[in-house]
């Protein structure tokens, strides 16, 4: 089993020994190269390289775990947006109704279970390699591309501890003020038996790394080459900790590097907006790469979650659809109501008639030849210009999404991982609960009517009603880019989903209620794996000395 986990759980320790490329803009090396572990550790420049490495990580099939392991791809896809409340795949519903309804959180020799933990170590480990070594003497390079490469390093570091605690990590209201098992804070090359730390010294790691990425960005004067939003900055730094913040109750600090975070980064007009989400626009910190030349084929996001995808276009499956209940409360002259196939833009249509609406699956039309034409029309007059039309199946869905689109097939497009939408949105949610709602409801007319998204956007609400209206926002603007079950974990909010006859659009296999203390408190337990090879965990779980 030891080898096991070397081989795969720590496999980021060793990852930049043979980090390539495929592409000379992406890597800035030929797409034969190779950079070994001696090699990066020995200048700036290769360290770069070694950066691009981990970026590429992000997006690359991870085999151990089969298919569909890509990355930010899986996350975005298994642990936040089928398990969430708004987004629904009804095609596959029935069959992945345990990633739904969250069952697979004890199942520890589960490749569910174990993905994120493994795909976010490896970030770690090949971090730490850059981390560890740019400050040696034997690195050749400047000073200013040594803090450089080592504020990235430490900002790819971060990101990951942050995202662990999301899965792996009680709330931080249900933590004892963090007294509970936080993660294993591997923090240089070792691979040997590590206990946990407490989530307050978790917190602490991860704040320590983003402050000091954010000095050294500043001490290197550098930043990330103009469009390469794969890369960290000084701003992904500050985004990094705004979300830990946030997580950690700790608004103070989450308003203020939020803040900090959207500096530079103008919200994207409506044009942009309807332009396909892929490829980068103004209010994209941080992204992966996605060019053609850099094809994932059918392991990229945009292969089965782009309207006009190869799943999209070849099955019946749809590329998921928005909560109904949702997206009903926000008004038709919204900019992003126009990203989804909705009742409204029927001129005729009864959602509760079957020949209609499939009152299970939520396909338009079997029964209707004239819903599929109007439904055909909509897809085709909100198609950007230069792409391919969504849907060539066929099969088009009651609140299917037009928000994600690809360039070229089967997948092939960028992917936004962070957007200033989402930190003044934070700083709305931060306003709240520091007692501030005139601030909180600015930040709501500055995201909604002040972007012109909807310009007769007004807020007044106070109390429940504010953050009620908070929550809707943040659930709209970042439908589909992977938030909404780590939301409702941190809101300590049920995930309530209705079927047709009920008045939602989900299917029946998963139509239920998650309450908050479900499902080890929507906690998944550390793999495995990673529990038989490290004997400090099982001392720790024999001995009771860090409290789940």
């Amino acid at each position: 089993m030891k080898r096991y986990i070397n081989k795969f759980f720590f496999a980021g320790l060793f990852a930049v020994a043979s980090l390539s490329s495929c592409s000379s803009d992406y890597l800035n090396t030929n797409p034969t190269e190779s950079v070994s572990y001696n090699d990066v550790i020995s200048s700036t420049d290769n360290m770069k390289k070694a950066l691009n490495g981990i970026a590429k990580t992000m997006t690359t099939q991870q085999y151990a775990f089969g298919s569909g392991f890509a990355g930010e791809n899986a996350i975005i896809r298994l642990y936040e947006d089928l398990p969430s409340q708004d987004y629904n795949y009804n095609y596959y519903a029935s069959g992945w109704s345990p990633i739904h309804n969250q069952t697979f959180h004890l199942r520890t020799n589960s490749i569910y279970d174990s993905y994120a933990w493994y795909y976010y170590y490896q970030i770690i480990g090949s971090a730490n390699v850059i981390i560890n070594h740019a400050d040696d003497a034997s690195c050749s390079g400047s000073e200013a591309d040594k803090a450089y490469v080592k504020a990235s390093a430490l900002t790819f570091r971060a990101y990951a501890f942050q995202k662990l605690i999301n899965y792996y990590c009680y709330r931080w209201q249900d933590s004892n003020n963090g007294a509970t098992q936080g993660l294993v804070l591997r923090l240089d090359e070792s691979t040997g038996d590590l206990a946990y730390s407490t989530l307050a010294e978790t917190y602490k790691q991860i704040y320590t790394d983003c402050i000091n990425a954010i000095n050294l960005f500043e001490k290197s004067g550098e930043n990330r080459p103009s469009g390469k939003v794969w890369l960290p900055n000084a701003n992904v730094a500050h985004a990094v900790y705004a979300r830990a913040a946030l997580t950690k109750q700790d608004y103070s600090a989450a308003l203020d590097q939020a803040k900090l975070a959207r500096t530079g980064y103008d919200l994207m007009d409506n044009a942009s907006y309807a332009g396909g989400f892929c490829k980068p626009t103004s209010e994209w910190i941080m992204g992966s790469y996605g060019a053609s030349d850099q094809q994932n084929w059918y392991w990229s996001f945009g292969t089965d979650m782009a309207c006009n995808g190869y799943t999209a276009n070849h099955n019946p499956t749809g590329a998921g659809s928005i909560g109904h209940e949702l997206i009903e409360r926000i008004p038709d002259n919204d900019a992003r109501k126009q990203l989804f196939v909705t009742e409204d833009k029927f001129n005729k249509i009864n959602i509760k008639s079957g020949n209609d609406v499939h009152q299970n699956f939520g396909i338009l039309g079997l029964g209707n030849d004239g819903v599929v034409a109007q439904a055909d029309s909509i897809c085709k007059s909100h198609t950007p210009s230069g792409m391919a039309a969504p849907y060539q199946s066929g099969y088009i869905y009651l609140d299917g999404q037009l928000k994600f689109w690809v360039e070229d097939q089967p997948g092939v497009g960028y992917v936004p991982f962070i957007r200033s939408s989402e930190m003044l949105l934070i700083e709305a949610e931060a306003d709240y609960f520091l007692n501030k709602p005139t601030d909180a409801q600015n930040a709501l007319i500055e995201l909604n009517a002040t972007s012109k998204r909807n310009p007769n956007y007004t807020c007044t609400k106070t109390g429940d009603d504010l953050f009620a209206e908070i929550r809707d926002y943040r659930n709209l603007e970042l439908w589909g880019e992977g938030f909404e079950w780590s939301d409702f974990k941190r809101w300590n909010l049920p995930i309530v989903r209705h079927s047709f006859a009920q008045g939602g659009n989900a299917h029946v296999a998963v139509a239920i209620t998650i309450n908050p203390s479900d499902g080890n408190k929507w906690t998944w337990e550390v793999p495995l794996n990673e529990t038989e090879y490290n004997a400090a965990l099982k001392a720790a779980d024999a001995s009771g000395s860090t409290p789940k």
